[in-house]
């Protein structure tokens, strides 16, 4: 199949290069000016060039992943080739991020995960958290040209936050803890226990004190946590419940 027959290429997330160069020209840095007796120094700078060294390698080794209405094309670490859909009996995302595949009978593929919904011997294709695009685009690509063999199965966003404990890190400056624990635990209630009229108003009540200022204060939850918290939860109090999320044919 040729690049022109996929609709969507997924591309490795860059983002620990900074930190493995980072540690890798800072170990180098601390080995070269290290004097004689300094063996902790050493060990440490050593340490720091290997975690460093290894992320790298990773990074460079070869990687690719496409998804199109005749299949996929995979190319990583373990796993290299070009499948049609109907060499695999199903496929499924994870909460832990992994896209896995059942592969049919005959395939020759090492199965190494199960399949999150009946347990089968699956594969692991890909793991989503490397990823830059978002699951979400993933899982519409594979409900799009799959033929109703994938099934997201992840946990709803409401469901996780509804159960979910949410710490937030208590900073210098930061929103008054008590107001913010008051807007977490009547949204995660709502979510969890209440109807639409339930789940509007919890979050209303979020956008009228966002509006009106979260006060800050010395001790309080860290802000830039507080308000990834805040749009997620207002997020999952705007969509519609779901209790199926397998796509059909």
């Amino acid at each position: 199949m040729s690049d022109r027959g996929y609709d969507m290429e997924v591309h490795r997330s860059r983002g620990t290069l900074p930190l493995a160069v980072a540690c890798v020209l800072g170990g180098v840095t601390v080995l070269a000016l290290a004097g004689e007796g300094s063996v902790l120094r050493v060990l440490a700078a050593l340490g720091a060039v290997v975690l460093g060294g290894v992320v790298l390698v990773g990074a460079v080794r070869p990687f690719r992943f496409l998804i199109g209405p005749a299949g996929i094309e995979v190319r990583r670490p373990g796993l290299r080739g070009t499948y049609r859909w109907e060499q695999f009996e199903a496929l499924a995302l994870d909460d832990a991020g992994r896209l896995v595949a059942v592969p049919a009978a005959g395939l020759g593929l090492r199965t190494t995960a199960r399949h999150p919904r009946d347990g089968r011997a699956a594969v692991e294709l890909l793991d989503l958290r490397q990823i830059r695009e978002s699951p979400d685009d993933v899982a519409a690509a594979l409900s799009r040209y799959s033929g109703g063999r994938f099934t997201d199965a992840r946990t709803p966003v409401a469901a996780r936050l509804a159960g979910a404990e949410i710490d937030f890190t208590v900073a210098l400056r930061g929103y008054f803890t008590a107001q913010v624990d008051q807007l977490v635990h009547r949204a995660q209630d709502a979510l969890a226990q209440g109807g639409p009229a339930e789940r509007r108003a919890a979050r209303a009540e979020i956008e009228q004190a966002r509006a009106a200022g979260i006060p800050v204060g010395l001790r309080g939850y860290d802000v830039g946590q507080v308000d990834a918290a805040l749009d997620a939860l207002c997020a999952a109090l705007t969509a519609e419940p779901t209790t199926d999320r397998e796509t059909t044919t």
